[in-house]
C-alpha cells in the first residue's frame, strides 16, 4: 500500500485523499499514554493509602487503579481519535507538536483529579460537573478545536487580509469586558454571555499575534532599514511604527485598567519579540525594555494593586497570613518537593481543613507539581514547553513567506512567554501576575485559546502534497518500451 499522502485532482474535478501514516506521532502518543497511566496509577494508590491510614485501616496491598479511570480512558481515546483523523486526512503536518501538547493536557487532567473536587463546580444542562470532570470537558473541546483547525485551515488569506478587523474585534471584546464584565479577585477579567463565561484577554493574545504578523510582514523592510532623523539622533521610522504601537498601546491600556497585569506583560513581551524577529534591530528591544521599566515605575506609583503585588514579591513574609500567604505556601511546597518530589497525591497537606494554596488550580499549579514531582518533574514539564516553542520556531523557519513565518513564531512565543511568566511568578523570580499555565491550569478560555494556537501551528506546518517519487531505471525503460520509444 502506498504511503504517499496528498490530495490529487481526479477526473471530473474530484479530489482523492490518500491516508498517510504518522509513525513518529503514534510512537510519541504511545509514550504519553504509558506515562499518564503510570501517573494515574501512582496517584490512585497514594490516595487510597492515605484514606486507609486516616481511617485507621490495615494496608495489605496497594491498589494502583486510577482515581477516575473513565476520565483517563476518555482522554486517551480522544487522543487516538485525533491521531486517526490526522492519518486519514493525509496532511504532511508536524508530528511532535501534538504529542507534547497532549502530555501537558494529561498532566493538567491528573492535577485536577488530584485536587479537592469541590474547588470548582458548574452545571451543564442540569448535570453538575466537578473540577476533574470540568477539566476533561474543556480538554475534549480543546482537542476538537485543534483537530478542526489543523485539518480545515488550508489558506491564511482570511487572517492576513483582515488583520485590522481582527484587531478591532479583539479590542471591542476587551471594552465589552471592561464595561459589562464581572470582577474576580478585584480584577475585571470575565465576560458572561448567557450560561457561558470566559476571559477575552486569552483570545486577544492570538488576535494580537495575527495583527502583528500581518503588519510586520507588509512593512518589514521599512522597519528594518529606514530611520527617522531628529538632529544627530536616529530613531525608528515613526510613521510606519506608529499604527502598530497605537494598536498595542490601546490593548495594553485596557488590560492595565482592568488590573490584568499578566495579560499586559504577555502582550508587551510578544510585541517586542516579534518586532525583533521581523527587523533584527536590537535597538527596538532596548528601547522597549526602557519603556517597560519607566511604565513599571509609573504603574507602581499610580495603582495600589500593582504596589501590593510588587511589595508582596519583594517580601512575602512581611504579611505571611495575609497578602503573602499563597506566595509563602508556594515556596514551602517547592522546598518540600526537593529533587524527586513526595509523589503524586502525597503533597498538599491541608491547614485547618483547607488547602494551603487556595488558587492552586489556576495561579499556582506549578507549586503543586513541584511538591509532588520535585525539581526533576518541573524540568520535564518546562522541557515540554520548550518542545512546543522549538516546533513552532521550526515551522516559522520553514515558512514560505514573511506572514506565515511571523505568525508561527508569534504563536510559539505566546505559549512560551506565558509559561515563563507564570513559572517565574510561582518561583518568586518575578511578581505573580495571575495568568494561567498553558494546558495545565484549570480554565476553559485558556485551554481553548491555546488550542487555537496549536491548531494554527499544525495547519501552518503543512508541507503540501508530496512530490512524486523518481522512477527507477528499470521502470523508466519499461515505460519507454510501452510508449514504443527507444
Amino acid at each position: 500500500m502506498s504511503v504517499v499522502a496528498q490530495a490529487r485532482p481526479r477526473a471530473a474535478g474530484r479530489w482523492r485523499i490518500r491516508p498517510r501514516p504518522r509513525p513518529t506521532e503514534l510512537s510519541l502518543l504511545a509514550l504519553v499514554a504509558v506515562a499518564l497511566v503510570i501517573g494515574a496509577g501512582s496517584l490512585g494508590a497514594t490516595q487510597r493509602f492515605r484514606a486507609a491510614v486516616d481511617a485507621g485501616k490495615t494496608i495489605r496491598a496497594l491498589d494502583f487503579s486510577p482515581p477516575d479511570a473513565r476520565a483517563l480512558l476518555v482522554y486517551l481515546l480522544a487522543l487516538a481519535l485525533v491521531h486517526v483523523l490526522f492519518v486519514l486526512a493525509g496532511r504532511r503536518t508536524d508530528q511532535v507538536l501534538f504529542p507534547a501538547t497532549a502530555m501537558l493536557g494529561g498532566i493538567g487532567l491528573l492535577l485536577m483529579q488530584r485536587l479537592p473536587q469541590g474547588l470548582v463546580t458548574q452545571s451543564f444542562f442540569g448535570a453538575e460537573l466537578l473540577l476533574g470532570q470540568l477539566q476533561l470537558f474543556w480538554l475534549l473541546l480543546a482537542l476538537t478545536v485543534i483537530t478542526t483547525l489543523a485539518l480545515a485551515v488550508r489558506s491564511d488569506a482570511w487572517l492576513r487580509t483582515y488583520k485590522y478587523t481582527w484587531a478591532a474585534a479583539g479590542i471591542a471584546l476587551l471594552l465589552a469586558t471592561f464595561l459589562f464584565g464581572s470582577d474576580v479577585n478585584g480584577a475585571r477579567l470575565t465576560l458572561s454571555i448567557g450560561p457561558l463565561s470566559g476571559q477575552p484577554s486569552e483570545l486577544l493574545k492570538v488576535i494580537l499575534v495575527v495583527f502583528l504578523a500581518g503588519y510586520l510582514s507588509e512593512n518589514r523592510s521599512l522597519l528594518s532599514e529606514e530611520s527617522t532623523r531628529i538632529g544627530p539622533v536616529r530613531l525608528p521610522p515613526l510613521p510606519y511604527l506608529a499604527p502598530m504601537v497605537v494598536m498595542v498601546a490601546i490593548a495594553l491600556s485596557i488590560v492595565v485598567v482592568q488590573k490584568d497585569l499578566g495579560a499586559a506583560l504577555l502582550f508587551f513581551a510578544v510585541f517586542l519579540a516579534l518586532l525583533y524577529v521581523a527587523t533584527g534591530r536590537p535597538s527596538y528591544v532596548v528601547g522597549g525594555f526602557a519603556l517597560f521599566l519607566l511604565g513599571s515605575v509609573v504603574l507602581y506609583n499610580v495603582f495600589g494593586h500593582v504596589q501590593q503585588r510588587v511589595d508582596n514579591w519583594l517580601d512575602p513574609f512581611a504579611d505571611p497570613l495575609g497578602v503573602g500567604y499563597q506566595t509563602v505556601q508556594a515556596l514551602y511546597a517547592f522546598a518540600r518537593g526537593g529533587l524527586l518530589g513526595v509523589g503524586l497525591g502525597a503533597g498538599l497537606p491541608t491547614i485547618s481543613g483547607r488547602l494551603p494554596i487556595p488558587a492552586v488550580h489556576t495561579d499556582y499549579p506549578l507549586a503543586a507539581l513541584g511538591e509532588e514531582l520535585g525539581l526533576i518533574g518541573l524540568l520535564a514539564i518546562l522541557g515540554l514547553y520548550l518542545v512546543v516553542i522549538q516546533r513552532g520556531l521550526r515551522i516559522a523557519a520553514s515558512a514560505h513567506d514573511d506572514f506565515r513565518a511571523l505568525l508561527a513564531a508569534g504563536l510559539a512565543l505566546v505559549v512560551g512567554v506565558q509559561a515563563f511568566i507564570i513559572a517565574a511568578g510561582n518561583l518568586k523570580i518575578i511578581p505573580l501576575t495571575g495568568i494561567t499555565l498553558p494546558f495545565i491550569s484549570y480554565g476553559g478560555s485558556s485551554l481553548l485559546a491555546n488550542a487555537v494556537v496549536v491548531g494554527l501551528l499544525l495547519a501552518l506546518s503543512d508541507r503540501g502534497p508530496e512530490p512524486p517519487a523518481v522512477p527507477s531505471a528499470g521502470r523508466r525503460r519499461l515505460a519507454a518500451f510501452r510508449r514504443g520509444t527507444p
